[in-house]
């Protein structure tokens, strides 16, 4: 997403008064980095936790290490406690959590191919759920990873103020 296009979005955030925070891992503070570029920020944005590691998905978030051990890392699970983890610490409107697999050596597997990405997106005490898989390189599916999830922020947004 172009920062006038993340401009727009955080008008929109700022305009319904919600505050907004990232629980990174795949993403590795691509999310914040791009949110940076973008006027408005400063008004809604409260940060984001990068938590690469499973340690510091447990340490920081408070993702169950028997949650971890089950699905793996890389999984809707985990993605979910990181949500939950990050709303407690932040007391964000919109808390969004991503995790995945963007290269080789994680939990990959057929039905769980390399590019494989989990996004939670908490708001008004429920949590919806994504599930894509991107093509490319790290760099190429990082990037599908950041578009997907400010699309789907937006689409959240508008579809809980759509009739407000």
């Amino acid at each position: 997403m172009k920062p006038e296009d993340l401009t727009q979005l955080m008008m929109k955030l700022k305009d319904k008064g919600l505050s907004l925070a990232f629980a990174e891992s795949c993403t590795g503070g691509s999310l914040a980095a791009a949110l940076s570029e973008a006027t408005g920020t400063a008004d809604v944005f409260l940060g984001s936790m990068v938590t690469y590691d499973a340690v510091a998905k447990n340490k920081v978030l408070g993702v169950k290490n028997e949650t971890l051990k089950l699905y793996t890392a890389e999984s809707q699970q985990v993605t979910n406690e990181m949500v939950q983890g990050l709303h407690k610490l932040l007391k964000a409107d919109v808390c969004v959590a991503v995790t995945g697999l963007f290269g080789q050596g994680g939990s990959e597997n057929p039905e769980k191919p390399v590019g494989t990405t989990f996004v939670s997106i908490l708001f008004k005490d429920k949590v919806e759920e994504y599930r894509q898989v991107f093509k490319g390189d790290a760099k190429k599916m990082r990037e599908q990873a950041q578009d997907f999830i400010f699309q789907k922020l937006e689409e959240t947004v508008d579809r809980h103020f759509q009739h407000a």
